[in-house]
């Protein structure tokens, strides 16, 4: 397998190994998720949230839609961890434009260091994973640069909207908290699924606007359907050091809990 693992494209209802990957594309849609031993978090979520999209771009792919879906799952591993990638490129013949990648899955991450861009949000289509996926790798690699893992995105008024490629929560107190819909941020599984939790242990949640010096006051986590929830530990240039919330062990179980095997 490459390191960009095994690539293919649904061609007469059926996913095809692609021997030679075709011309660099500009993702217009894409969505990924950890695979442990054949059991993933909130599959049908990622199914439903990429053919909204898909949809939205492209209705012609609708009646091809739930045969992909049954392919990636016959597709996927039942052994090992792996972090699957289904991609729509609007480029090709509408019969062509559903695609899988099959990567493995990195190594878990057990906390994060986070640095600010400078620079009010810089993505083109942030409501939609794809578009600004290779930016936001990008922005990543700034973060990676400048001592941290995560670059945070922050608005034009300098509100934290989210991570590069993870969503944020933080602890205000006993309320669980995320960004509100006055920045953008990308509909994350995650983050719902937290927010679910936190609802059946009776604890309160809230949407706010905060800006990253009020941010590092509180515990913060960075979410991703890859590594689930990550304590952040540091604020590159804010913070050394960021206070930690007892709720991460009971969290972390009741998200592992939703693990369901693919079928």
């Amino acid at each position: 397998m490459s390191v960009l693992g095994d690539f293919y494209r649904l061609e007469n209802a059926e996913l095809k190994p692609l021997i030679v990957s075709g011309p660099e594309v500009q993702l217009k849609v894409a969505d990924s998720w950890l695979v442990e031993n054949g059991a993933v978090r909130s599959l049908q979520a990622h199914f439903e949230r990429f053919a909204n999209w898909v949809i939205a771009e492209d209705s012609s792919q609708e009646p091809l839609l739930k045969g992909f879906f049954a392919e990636v799952r016959r597709l996927t591993p039942r052994e090992g961890r792996w972090f699957p990638r289904i991609e729509y490129h609007g480029e090709q013949d509408a019969s062509s434009r559903l695609h899988l990648r099959l990567r493995e899955a990195p190594a878990p991450v057990e906390s994060l260091v986070l640095w600010q861009y400078p620079d009010p949000d810089p993505r083109q289509s942030p409501l939609v994973k794809g578009p600004d996926l290779s930016l936001c790798q990008q922005l990543r690699r700034h973060a990676n640069m400048n001592g941290a893992s995560e670059a945070v995105i922050t608005d034009s008024k300098g509100f934290v909207a989210e991570g590069a490629l993870s969503a944020l929560v933080w602890w205000r107190g006993n309320v669980l908290c995320s960004s509100d819909d006055q920045t953008n941020w990308l509909p994350s599984i995650t983050r719902q699924e937290l927010f679910e939790i936190a609802t059946q242990m009776g604890i309160e949640t809230r949407v706010e606007n905060i800006k990253p010096e009020d941010l590092v006051k509180l515990p913060i986590w960075a979410l991703s359907s890859l590594n689930g929830i990550v304590p952040v530990s540091s604020w590159v240039g804010l913070a050394d050091e960021l206070p930690t919330s007892s709720q991460l062990e009971p969290f972390t179980k009741r998200l592992k809990l939703l693990s369901t095997q693919v079928g």
